[in-house]
């Protein structure tokens, strides 16, 4: 795979994980939304990529850091599903006081992604 495909690869990677955040913001703080994506793992765009990529015979799937960042994207999953119960209940209070977590989980999803895509670039 060339540098530039590697680069868009994980741009792409990028995108779907900010879409997932857009969403989940939406959700909880705004108009709604379709729950499933938000609330599986395996259904949301990056789920899908991470299936594909990370996972089995993946073409990253020999990363040290594949299989972290496979268990943060479960991680950030379950606390959506938590913020997003608690939304439904109407405590929106404990949405907000606990949104940091989604934050903090997030970006250590990016730095996963940007420490392969760096890995990935040296091994090229």
């Amino acid at each position: 795979m060339s540098t530039e495909e590697l680069k868009q690869d994980f741009e792409s990677a990028r995108i779907k994980h900010v879409h997932f955040k857009s969403k989940l913001r939406s959700y909880l703080f705004g108009n709604g939304g379709e729950p499933g994506p938000l609330r599986d793992p395996e259904q949301c765009g990056l789920g899908l990529w991470i299936a594909n990529r990370l996972r089995g015979r993946g073409a990253y799937a020999h990363l040290p850091e594949a299989r972290q960042f496979d268990q943060k994207h479960v991680l950030i999953h379950k606390e959506a599903n938590r913020l997003m119960d608690l939304h439904d209940a109407g405590q929106d209070d404990q949405v907000s006081a606990n949104y940091t977590t989604i934050q903090q989980l997030a970006d250590e999803m990016v730095v996963l992604l940007q420490t392969m895509e760096a890995r990935l670039r040296t091994e090229a």
